[in-house]
Parts: structure tokens; sequence; C-alpha cells
């Protein structure tokens, strides 16, 4: 068995999370945040280098463990904002060479299906909603394949874009979920509702609600609460029927709009409906994490899928891959 660290760096959160043995020992994490607008992604990257070393030797208090313990450095390449993936590379590179430890590149949205697995789910179908990324991921024929996703924006950077017209800063999505839970049915607002297949398209109901905003005649509450019922209808329509093509029974929930517990609510009336099993893991493992990063490469480096310090190629083996995708990666672990 092994101790390995995970480095997220993927957008908004600088992350360090460590496994020993196979069990999450340490997860710390610092983000950057904004009191208006949006995240701007090199100023995000700055946020990154400037805590790096503080969230680092938090986590290995946390371990209790020292740096010469680490057995390997596992970092999220891709996908990602290029200037936040570059400082997590950068670092991973920086602690191989000071350790003499192999480099473990993994891929982000993989790390989220992979940790979700700590909740008891075995062959689960992922509703992954986080920033960039809206997807319906499950494993078949050797790969996680992508059933259905976004046409168009990531359901996380559509709630925050609604949040900035609002004049919200970010993230907008905590926000935006409180304003909700003070509305009801009876004030919904109806908004598009784009489904095709098993992906969704989300810039017309944007578009919308910027209209709704500025048109000031709408509550800013019901705003918030017609969006959240509209676009969390659409997710779980498709995830549903991700599961009945696939046939699987599990669904799984992962990234940070999972944390929205009316996300979870309709997620599970489905599952109960169509005598499916529900599992989401806990917040902090929901969101952007180093450990879910770690956790995937402590599996692959027990497999041998590892770049060794020494390696002359490393620097052209280890770089980003800012638009990397989900069914692009050959899982050489299972």
């Amino acid at each position: 068995m092994a101790i390995v660290l995970g480095i997220e760096s993927t957008a908004h959160t600088f992350g360090i999370g460590i496994v020993k043995n196979g069990e999450v020992v340490a997860n710390k994490k610092d983000m950057y945040t904004t009191e208006k607008g949006g995240i701007i992604p090199m100023e995000s990257a700055k946020h990154h280098s400037l805590k790096k070393n503080e969230v680092y030797f938090e986590a290995l208090d946390e371990a209790g463990i020292k740096e010469k313990d680490i057995d390997a450095i596992a970092f999220s390449q891709g996908p990602g904002l290029a200037p936040c993936l570059l400082e997590g590379m950068k670092f991973a590179r920086e602690l191989s060479e000071k350790l003499k430890k192999p480099i473990v590149p993994v891929n982000h949205c993989i790390c989220h299906l992979e940790i979700g697995k700590l909740t008891g789910a075995e062959d689960p179908v992922m509703l992954y909603v986080s920033g960039a990324n809206t997807q319906i991921i499950a494993y078949a024929a050797g790969k996680y394949r992508v059933f259905g996703e976004t046409l168009d924006l990531g359901v996380g950077n559509f709630i925050d874009t609604v949040a900035r017209f609002a004049g919200i800063g970010f993230p907008g999505g905590p926000a935006l979920e409180k304003l909700a839970a003070k509305s009801s049915e009876e004030n919904y607002i109806r908004l598009p509702y784009k489904v095709k297949g098993m992906d969704i398209a989300l810039s017309g109901i944007q578009t919308k609600l910027k209209q709704l905003i500025e048109n000031e005649n709408h509550d800013l509450n019901d705003i918030a609460y017609s969006l959240q019922e509209t676009v969390f209808a659409m997710l779980v329509e498709t995830a549903e029927r991700a599961l009945a093509h696939t046939g699987k029974k599990e669904l799984l929930l992962g990234g940070g709009v999972a944390c929205n517990s009316r996300l979870q609510e309709m997620c599970k009336i489905m599952c109960k409906e169509r005598r499916a099993k529900f599992f989401c893991p806990e917040r902090p493992l929901l969101v952007d994490n180093g450990a879910m990063i770690a956790y995937l490469g402590d599996i692959m480096f027990n497999k041998g899928l590892k770049v060794a310090h020494t390696d002359k190629k490393l620097k052209e083996k280890i770089d980003i891959k800012p638009r990397q995708r989900t069914d692009e990666v050959e899982v050489k672990w299972k």
C-alpha cells in the first residue's frame, strides 16, 4: 500500500488531499472568490500560487505524515482553466523533483466518479454537474463513456452567470439556492425547457433569465426558484434516460452543483420511483478537492501507472490538458 498526495487546481479551488492505504487522511483547500463578478482565470491562478505551500503543509499536518513519507504525487491535468492547471502541474513537478517521487496525472472528471465509490456505489451512472462540466457518465466497454452532456454551457457556469446578472459574487450557486428556498410553486415562472435525448442546452434559459432580471418585474427569489426547478428537472430527466438506456441500477451525483439540496431531493424521488439506488458523497468530496485526485492517483499508482521523476521525457509526458474529455481517457486501472 502507499501514501499518495493529490493536487487539485482546475478552477477556483486549490486543494491538497492525501490517501494512505486507500483511505482519505487529509483534504485541505483554499478557494478563490469574488464579491462581484465571476472567476478571472489569471487571478485564480495567482491565488493558487500564493496558497499552495500553506495548503500543502496543512494537509501534511492533518494526515500526520512527513514529506518523506509520500510515495507519489498525483495532479489534475484536465479539463480546466489553463492558467490554474499550470499552477498545479508546476507544483507537482516541483514536489517530484524535491522528494524524488513519481507523478501520476489524472482526469478531474473521472476523479469525481471514482471518489464517489466511497459511498458504496459499484457500477453507477454519474450525473456530473460542476462549473464547466455537465455530463452523464458511466463505465462501458473499457472506458468511461459520456451518454449525455450540455450542448453549450456547464450548469455551474450557467448558474454563476445568472448570479452575476443579479449582482451576486462568485460562486453564485449557494446564494441562489438560499433565494430559491424563499419562493414556492405558485410563484414559478415558465422558462425554456431544452432537452435533446440525453443532452441539454442552457443558453436560451440564460437569455430569458437575464431579461427577467433586467426588467425588474419579478422577485429574485422567484427567479432563483424557477431556475432550479426547470434546470434540475432537465438534469434528472436525462439521468433517468441514461439509467434506462444502460440498464444500470445506481445513480451517483458528483461535482459542486451536486451540493444543492433541491437537486439531491429530485434525484432521490426519481430513483425511488424507478427502484434505483441513489448515492451522493459528503460535501467536501463533491466540490473540487485534492482528496479525489489522490484517491484515483493511489489506484493508478498501485497499478503501475506513473511517470518516474528520473524519466527523461517527464516534461513531455507531464502536461496539462485543458480540454481533455472524459471519454478520451484510457481506463487502464480496472
